[in-house]
């Protein structure tokens, strides 16, 4: 009875509109007065031991990078070398979109801030060349969830630290995966394109000029190159390259690009402090929400039920697959990560899968909950700078949806794409 009370009672805090980390607390407060058998003082006791964590350090300072990149006029940088690649393409303005989303995923770990500081400039940009404005918002809502599979990853931090694995594994693990989504997403943009006879520039590309992009973004492009070659070459730890992703980018965007200014800090500070403060404050209150299912053994029961269902390993990880993607649908990744890695990872052991190869799998299920509804955070980041109506959005972006499901299927049969880069670093 305990157990309905704590979901029913986050249920109907949702469908009133309160905020989810809100929501996650008041539900773990409710259930705590109904059932008596806690004090109070273990809300508070989770939401501070939760948050002090070395690890989960790494969270605000990829934040920060994130929104110094974003205004540091790196993104604009991105997709001139993108552009120069496949501009001239059919589809080239889409694809390069695209592929930009997959640069700046190696930069900022976060979807919604992907598609932020790339919409800004790429929506109105793709409309002006006469693409559809459904499409071109469309194009970018989906590739930006790129932003949480290619490392560096909020989320994937958030499963190393509640899962007990190696952020530094995830971390390689994820750029396969991450690639190969936007292939998919390129695949069908092309397709589309084509049918509807979105043509690439006239200019022609030549190394010469893709040479010459390359070269006015270096700065940009070596951001990836040290947060990544600095963790696997044992020079530091993913919360310190954090730390170096920050400093670095205000060298880039404040120093050699001169594009954000001095007086800009305090706004970027402050935006970037109130992701900060939402995102912990998820992290607190899904936590304690966790650790009272675990005291209730819902893992236990969860974990038995799904056993008994079948004892097929395909079976039970279409099963966990069906229920990852209905819970992004409805719940924020982060909180979804915290509650139900202690639930479904030892499942997902049981039945013979590595946690790292576990890890991206759920990271992946939950990235498609950005672009569905009702959640879909980045529908509504997307929609705010088209001016696109959230129903209209949410059909525009429904193809891509299928082509990051195919993606996450191929990748649950084939571990070793998600696995053989790490066999390799090792």
């Amino acid at each position: 009875m305990t157990t309905a009370v704590l979901f029913g009672s986050f249920a109907l805090l949702l469908f009133l509109s309160v905020p989810i980390g809100i929501s996650i607390g008041l539900a773990t407060l409710i259930t705590i007065f109904y059932s008596g058998t806690l004090p109070i003082e273990f809300l508070v006791k989770e939401l501070v031991t939760s948050v002090d964590s070395f690890p989960l350090m790494a969270v605000p300072f990829f934040i920060l990078a994130g929104e110094i990149m974003g205004k540091g006029g790196i993104s604009e940088r991105l997709f001139k070398v993108a552009n120069a690649i496949v501009g001239n393409k059919t589809g080239g303005f889409a694809i390069a979109t695209i592929i930009t989303c997959m640069f700046f995923a190696a930069i900022s770990g976060s979807g919604p801030a992907t598609v932020a500081a790339i919409g800004g400039i790429m929506i109105p940009a793709m409309v002006r060349n006469g693409y559809d404005k459904k499409f071109a918002t469309a194009v970018v809502a989906a590739a930006g969830s790129i932003g949480v599979i290619i490392p560096p990853s909020i989320p994937m931090v958030i499963y190393g630290v509640v899962g007990n694995a190696s952020i530094g594994d995830l971390f390689i693990a994820g750029i396969v995966p991450g690639i190969l989504v936007g292939l998919s997403m390129i695949t069908y943009a092309y397709v589309y394109s084509k049918k509807k006879g979105f043509k690439g520039m006239d200019e022609p590309t030549s190394l010469k000029k893709i040479g010459i992009a390359i070269w006015e973004a270096k700065w940009a492009l070596l951001i990836p190159v040290i947060i990544l070659g600095g963790i696997y070459g044992g020079y530091f730890t993913p919360t310190e390259a954090a730390v170096i992703a920050v400093v670095y980018g205000l060298f880039a965007s404040v120093v050699l690009y001169r594009e954000l200014r001095i007086k800009d800090l305090p706004k970027v500070m402050v935006d970037s402090a109130l992701t900060t403060a939402t995102v912990l404050i998820i992290v607190g209150t899904a936590t304690a929400f966790g650790r009272y299912l675990t005291i209730e053994q819902v893992p236990t029961k969860v974990a038995n039920a799904l056993l008994n269902l079948s004892s097929e390993p395909i079976i039970i990880i279409l099963l966990i697959t069906a229920l990852l993607l209905v819970v992004g649908m409805f719940m924020d990744t982060l909180a979804a990560i915290i509650i139900l890695t202690p639930i479904l990872l030892p499942i997902a052991i049981q039945i013979g899968y590595d946690p790292i190869h576990f890890g991206i799998l759920m990271v992946v299920n939950l990235a498609i909950g950005f672009i569905t509804p009702p959640l879909g955070v980045n529908l509504f980041v997307a929609s705010g700078i088209s001016g696109l109506s959230l129903e209209t959005l949410s059909r525009a972006v429904i193809p891509f949806v299928f082509a990051m499901i195919f993606t996450l299927l191929l990748i649950t049969f084939v571990p070793q794409l998600s696995l053989f880069l790490v066999g390799l670093a090792k």
